[in-house]
């Protein structure tokens, strides 16, 4: 029997993770698309109705970037680990912040910067400790 049969866990497992985390990754940055979208649209309703809604193309465009998201998000779970792969969904929120400030013109301050540090730091520790 060669090692590699007595051993479930291969090199060939890495693909599949490393395809998971990829898919996730491309989540975050369409979820922060699709909310820039969602606030476009929302600013440029004079009056809001369900007809302004549902006729507003970055509405649905930002509807739609979510529900792709939801999509590649199932496909990234069958593959990988829950609670490795869905705590990385919080880098949506550094993406959202970085685009409010460039697009939006938000302001940055010391308690938005610190925040997104501790999550693009924990999103790292949970990597790393996911190769252990």
């Amino acid at each position: 029997m060669s090692s590699a049969a007595a051993n479930p866990v291969t090199a060939t497992d890495a693909p599949p993770r490393r395809k998971g985390a990829g898919l996730v990754f491309c989540c975050t940055v369409l979820g922060a698309a699709a909310q820039i979208l969602l606030k476009t649209g929302a600013n440029q309703m004079a009056h809001p109705s369900l007809w302004a809604i549902v006729t507003s193309i970055p509405l649905l465009a930002g509807l739609s970037l979510y529900g792709i998201s939801t999509l590649l998000l199932v496909l990234a779970l069958r593959d990988g680990e829950l609670s490795l792969l869905y705590p990385v969904i919080a880098l949506t929120y550094v993406w959202v912040t970085v685009l409010s400030l460039i697009i939006f013109h938000d302001r940055a301050n010391p308690i938005k910067l610190l925040g997104i540090t501790t999550i693009v730091i924990g999103v790292a520790v949970l990597g790393r400790g996911s190769r252990r």
